[in-house]
């Protein structure tokens, strides 16, 4: 089981702040890397960058969380995302949770309901986390 918010909650102190900041550093890395692949498209990329923003941030995204149960934004800041059970993400439920969270950037409406659930539940679990049973928390030190 995750850490019980009442009892542990400093698992889960921060944690919205984070996730913002982690989100932000790993929009900036994908950018860099969408950026540094424009030459070997010969520019064309350029064309149809927000598409390779899609496609590059899907691929970062499931790597990482597979790799580590954190982004590489995430892990800078000592944050992870754990299963229900407590065990790290394994790669069906990293793509998943990337097709969870494309799914809510697509649809702005179902973004605005995962950050009020990230600032309101106990465990500060955005919509994807709570369809998932999957948990950001602040690392184990």
């Amino acid at each position: 089981m995750t850490p019980d918010p009442d009892t542990q909650p400093q698992f889960y102190t921060g944690v919205p702040t984070k996730r913002l900041v982690a989100w932000i550093l790993d929009m900036v890395l994908i950018v860099l890397i969408c950026l540094a692949m424009l030459p070997v498209t010969a520019f064309i990329g350029i064309l149809f960058f927000p598409f390779l923003m899609l496609i590059v941030g899907f691929l970062y995204r499931v790597a990482t969380l597979t790799g580590g149960s954190a982004t590489w934004g995430m892990r800078l800041l000592s944050l992870e995302i754990r299963q229900g059970d407590d065990r790290p993400l394994d790669g069906a439920t990293a793509f998943l949770h990337t097709l969870g969270y494309s799914v809510s950037l697509a649809l702005p409406v179902l973004q605005l309901i995962s950050i009020v659930l990230m600032l309101t539940s106990a465990r500060r679990q955005g919509l994807t986390d709570m369809v998932l049973g999957t948990v950001a928390l602040n690392k184990r030190q």
